[in-house]
C-alpha cells in the first residue's frame, strides 16, 4: 500500500508526518478515518524514532547526517505500518519564525462577496506577508469586516462594497526552509505541507475550551523553545527561542567536567528545580570526561539544582521577552500550558509560574490511538499536533499542503498549498 496524502479504503486518508528535532527525529504513518471509534478521528499505524543528527536548534547543519537519520525513521515507520510513503507533512521551527498581524482589503464591485473576491483579498495578504524575502508558512483569518462592521465569520454571499480581513501570518527565512525541503527531496519524498511547530504543539497540548478562552503554550524542546498563542479558538501568535533543554545538559557537562551522555543521564534522573534542605546531603555519582580508570566522582543534588535553575530562568526570560513583543499575547489570556521534554523537570510548572507571574499547568499531548503510552509524553507534543494538523479535516487550520505533485519545485508548491487553503 502506498501512502501519499490520498484516500485509502472506505474513505480512509493515509498520510505521513515528520518531526525533525534537535534530540530526536520522529516519523509516523497516520490514518484519518471519521468512522473510527475515537474522538480524534486519526490513528497511528506506524512510528519511527531515531536520535537526531545534523540538526542544531531546529536548523540543518549537516545534510548527509540528517538524511541518514530521517531515512531510518521513515523506514521504521513504514515497516511498522506496512505502508510505503510518497510524501510527508513536516514541522517547522527553523528560519527565525515570526508572527505578524495585518489587515487585507478588497473592494466588492458586484456588491456581493464572492469566492473570487475572497481569493483576491488573500492573494494581497500573502504578498504582504512575504515581503522582505520572508517565506509564508502559515496564514489564518482572525475576523472579517463588511463595510466597517465586524462579527462576520464567513462573508461569502453577503452584500457589501468593502471587505477587510484581520490576518495572522507566520513567516520564516527562506534559506533554512530550502535546506529542509532539500533534505526531504534527498529522502525521495514529497512534502505535503509545512506546519509551524508552535501551532502543532499547542494543538496537541490544549483542549478546545482552553483555546477558545485563550491560552499560551510553551514547548520547551531540546534545541528550541516554541511559543504558541490561541485566542477565541484561533491561532494568533508564534515565537521560537533558539535555546532549549540541551543547553541545560551542556551546563551540567561543563560544570561537572563530565561527558555529555553522562550529563544527560544526570539531568534525566536527578534534574529538579525544587530546592530542599536534604539536597545538600544527597549525593550523585558520575564519571569525569577523559578519564579511563573508572574513577567515580560525586556532587550534591543541591549543586545540580544550582546549575539547572539559571539556564531555565534564562529560557523563561527570553520567552517572556518574546511574549511582550507579540501583540497577540494581550488577547491570549493568562493561562499558560507548559509541554516539551524540559517540562518533565521536577518543579517546572511552579518555577515557570513564579517567573511569568501567571498560572501554569503541565500539558501532555492528546493520546493518539496506536501510539504507545511510553511515547505519548510531553516531548512528543509536536508530533501529536502534527498528526492532528495534517489530517483532511484541518484545511482551515492554516497547515497548508499540496495533494498533487507540482513540477515547479518545492517553493512553488508552498504557494499552491496556501492558495488551496482559501
Amino acid at each position: 500500500m502506498r501512502g501519499h496524502g490520498g484516500s485509502g479504503q472506505r474513505g480512509q486518508h493515509i498520510f505521513g508526518i515528520l518531526d525533525i528535532g534537535t534530540s530526536k527525529i520522529a516519523a509516523a504513518v497516520v490514518v484519518a478515518d471519521p468512522s473510527r471509534a475515537n474522538a480524534l478521528g486519526v490513528e497511528v499505524l506506524g512510528l519511527g524514532l531515531q536520535r537526531s543528527k545534523g540538526v542544531k536548534a531546529g536548523v540543518l547543519t549537516d545534510l548527509d547526517e540528517a538524511e541518514t537519520a530521517v531515512r531510518a525513521a521513515i523506514s521504521q515507520a513504514e515497516r511498522a505500518a506496512g505502508v510505503a510513503l510518497d510524501s510527508v507533512s513536516v514541522s517547522v521551527s527553523c528560519g527565525r519564525l515570526k508572527s505578524t498581524h495585518f489587515a487585507a482589503n478588497a473592494s466588492i464591485d458586484s456588491g456581493v462577496v464572492t469566492d473570487d473576491d475572497m481569493a483576491r483579498m488573500m492573494d494581497g495578504g500573502r504578498a504582504y506577508a512575504e515581503r522582505d524575502g520572508r517565506t509564508l508558512i502559515h496564514m489564518n483569518r482572525l475576523g472579517f469586516r463588511l463595510d466597517g462592521a465586524e462579527g462576520t465569520s464567513d462573508p461569502t454571499g453577503l452584500a457589501a462594497w468593502h471587505l477587510s480581513a484581520h490576518l495572522h501570518a507566520v513567516t520564516a527565512d527562506e534559506a533554512p526552509l530550502r535546506n529542509l525541503l532539500l533534505l526531504i527531496e534527498r529522502c525521495h519524498l514529497g512534502c505535503d505541507g509545512l506546519v509551524a511547530t508552535p501551532y502543532a504543539s499547542a494543538l496537541a497540548a490544549t483542549t478546545e475550551e482552553e483555546r477558545a478562552l485563550g491560552v499560551t503554550v510553551i514547548d520547551a524542546g531540546a534545541g528550541t523553545t516554541s511559543i504558541g498563542l490561541f485566542t477565541d479558538g484561533r491561532f494568533a501568535g508564534a515565537e521560537v527561542v533558539p535555546v532549549g533543554s540541551q543547553h541545560i545538559t551542556f551546563d551540567i557537562a561543563k560544570a561537572l567536567q563530565t561527558p555529555l551522555v553522562e550529563a544527560e543521564r544526570i539531568k534525566t534522573l536527578y534534574g529538579t528545580l525544587v530546592s530542599a534542605q536534604s539536597d545538600e546531603h544527597e549525593t550523585i555519582s558520575y564519571s569525569l570526561a577523559g578519564e579511563e580508570d573508572g574513577a567515580v566522582y560525586q556532587t550534591t543534588k543541591a549543586r545540580l539544582t544550582d546549575i539547572i535553575r539559571p539556564r531555565v530562568a534564562q529560557i523563561l526570560g527570553l520567552a517572556r521577552e518574546r511574549l511582550g513583543q507579540n501583540g497577540a499575547s494581550a488577547y491570549a489570556g493568562e493561562r499558560v500550558v507548559l509541554t516539551g521534554g524540559a517540562s518533565q523537570l521536577l518543579g517546572s510548572s511552579e518555577f515557570t509560574a513564579n517567573h511569568l507571574g501567571r498560572p501554569v499547568r503541565l500539558g501532555r499531548p492528546l493520546a493518539l490511538p496506536g501510539l504507545p503510552q511510553s511515547l505519548s509524553g510531553p516531548q512528543f507534543a509536536a508530533l501529536a499536533g502534527l498528526a492532528l494538523a495534517s489530517g483532511p479535516e484541518r484545511a482551515e487550520s492554516g497547515a497548508y499542503r499540496d495533494r498533487v505533485a507540482f513540477p515547479r519545485g518545492y517553493f512553488g508548491r508552498v504557494g499552491s498549498w496556501l492558495k488551496a487553503g482559501f
